[in-house]
């Protein structure tokens, strides 16, 4: 049988929790020492993943920038960068995004009716896995899995987070809870309304609180949640 990765769902976001606000430039949340912090988890993952969505809008880079982190890395016998992972229903990616020119391997999950689409678009800028006619987060740690994943984590954006927290298939989340309002309905939010496991009533287990300069990081663990 095969050993899903331990997932964990990465995010910065404001009090009032949201991902970003409505403006065209990116907000910054997080401040330089937990950026720090975000890279120390980078680099103990096995793999990085965002939705396209978020690849589109963003265009990161998705990288362990420091050169100490991925000496570790290297000598530990593993790639200096993780995986970097990204998934898309709709096949609308472009070649042109940071995320392709940079760090190490990259993978795509795809659905069947996407699949040539992006391969034709990408070529040999990465790996492409069609999961069949729908995507299935299951299929998709499946397969991970089977590469040798044993950690993934997850960047966002809020749709994905959703689905894998609704899904149950995260491990921990990991929250950068700025001290900014957004206020502004259209902006992303960390999470939407979905039919979580447990209801309203389910209580995750806090596994760590501290504050990282003006930012308050939390860690939960929600499977295994109590009424």
């Amino acid at each position: 049988m095969t050993t899903r990765p331990y997932v964990v769902l990465s995010a910065a976001m404001s009090v009032d929790g949201y991902l970003d606000d409505a403006s065209p430039e990116r907000l910054r949340l997080s401040n330089a020492a937990d950026f720090d912090r975000v890279d120390q988890v980078r680099a103990e993952s096995d793999a990085i993943l965002i939705g396209a969505t978020t690849m589109r809008k963003d265009n990161p880079r998705l990288l362990v920038n420091s050169e100490e982190r991925r000496a570790q890395r290297v000598a530990e016998g593993k790639p200096a960068y993780p995986l970097k992972v990204t998934v898309t229903r709709t096949g609308d990616l472009s070649a042109d995004l940071s995320f392709w020119h940079h760090g190490g391997e990259k993978l795509v999950f795809t659905v069947d009716d996407a699949v040539e689409k992006v391969r034709a678009t990408l070529g040999d800028l990465a790996a492409v896995i069609s999961v069949g006619p729908e995507l299935d987060w299951g299929l998709v740690l499946d397969d991970l899995g089977r590469r040798g994943i044993g950690r993934l984590m997850v960047e966002g954006g809020g749709t994905i987070h959703t689905q894998l927290m609704a899904a149950d298939l995260a491990d921990e989340v990991h929250l950068a809870i700025a001290p900014l309002l957004v206020g502004q309905p259209e902006a992303a939010r960390f999470l939407s309304t979905a039919d979580y496991p447990g209801g309203s009533t389910a209580r995750m287990k806090v596994l760590e609180v501290r504050a990282i300069d003006d930012v308050v990081f939390v860690r939960y663990a929600p499977k295994g949640r109590t009424a």
